[in-house]
């Protein structure tokens, strides 16, 4: 015999985890494709930005184009649902990367932001057995 308000409960908590994965993915990808168009302005911005600490600028400039690109592909995976779990894992190494930058540079207003990405993460990355509504989903077998 089923119980309704479990299922009512496991819905509510796919429904309410694939709308928040949806919210990030979206986020995340546009903050990836609105730097692409001016990629190499992005990256020359960051190299000027971090001049004044140990990172040669060469490996920043090279990490400034890394970003975006990142950003676009695991936003797009997020908001689609496609490989869930390793790209919640990827989505939070890249934003460890950021605060990395974000605190060598001192700009705590801006790490404090991404800590709370990570928080977003962390609670999609505990709450992905509840991943239904995403291709991930729909290649599941019933």
């Amino acid at each position: 015999m089923k119980n309704k308000s479990t299922d009512e409960a496991r819905f509510d908590a796919a429904l309410a985890h694939g709308l928040a994965r949806m919210a990030l993915g979206l986020n995340i990808a546009i903050h990836g494709y609105g730097r692409l168009p001016d990629l190499i302005g992005f990256a020359n911005g960051m190299v000027k930005q971090f001049a004044a600490t140990f990172l040669p600028g060469p490996v920043v400039y090279i990490t400034a184009l890394g970003i975006p690109i990142g950003e676009a592909v695991i936003g797009t995976l997020l908001f689609f649902g496609l490989f869930c779990r390793p790209t919640l894992v990827f989505g939070t190494l890249l934003m460890l990367l950021l605060i990395f930058g974000s605190s060598l540079i001192q700009q705590w207003e801006i790490a404090s932001v991404q800590m709370i990405y990570v928080a977003f993460y962390s609670g999609l990355l505990a709450t992905v057995r509840y991943d239904r509504f995403s291709l991930d989903g729909l290649r599941q077998p019933k």
